[in-house]
């Protein structure tokens, strides 16, 4: 998957978790808590929604690394290089 279409994917899993936010004006560098109304159980939310689309596996001590849009991608674009989007 290129950047752009890991974009949209964590977009989708957000809608999907929180279905009620706004999404279209998310900034990549701010952190999604400080813009959404995410818990830690949603936040496990995503990482399991991950694990379930494409079988990425991230370790508890990575979850940092999910904290903005930015850095989720970041994080995620060497894992999921060979997943072709459906």
């Amino acid at each position: 998957m290129t950047p752009a279409e890991i974009r949209v994917e964590i977009l989708d899993i957000l809608d999907d978790i929180s279905p009620d936010e706004d999404l279209d004006n998310l900034k990549d560098d701010v952190a999604f808590r400080e813009q959404l109304e995410l818990d830690s159980m949603d936040f496990l939310d995503i990482v399991m929604e991950l694990r379930k689309r494409h079988r990425v596996q991230i370790p508890e001590e990575d979850y940092g690394h999910l904290a903005s849009m930015a850095s989720t991608v970041s994080y995620l674009e060497p894992k999921m290089v060979d997943i072709v989007k459906s």
